[in-house]
């Protein structure tokens, strides 16, 4: 069974999906069946639109918030492979300065 490739939507279209929900009168099936998507997708960007507006839980990252956490993740990442390779340069060097 060949993998479905998985398909990116633009902040526009996310943004004009969830705008048909909250603010269209439609409910979330509805807006679903009608661009081909599947229900949780509609509702995790709902629910997403509504913790950036600050109507979300307690605690929950808004989309900035997990962007930047990404971004930092990434670089934490990157530095920690920088650290080692030094470790391991200064180890080298070391050794054969004898």
């Amino acid at each position: 069974m060949a993998k479905e490739k998985r398909r990116k939507f633009t902040k526009k279209f996310k943004a004009d999906v969830v705008k048909l929900v909250l603010e269209g009168g439609k409910n979330q099936a509805e807006v679903a069946r009608q661009f081909d998507l599947s229900d949780s997708s509609v509702n995790n960007w709902v629910k997403q639109a509504k913790v950036d507006a600050g109507q979300g839980p307690a605690g929950a990252l808004t989309t900035a918030e997990k962007e930047e956490l990404t971004k930092l993740r990434r670089e934490n990442r990157e530095l920690r492979m920088e650290r080692d390779f030094l470790k391991k340069a200064a180890a080298f060097f070391a050794k054969h300065q004898k």
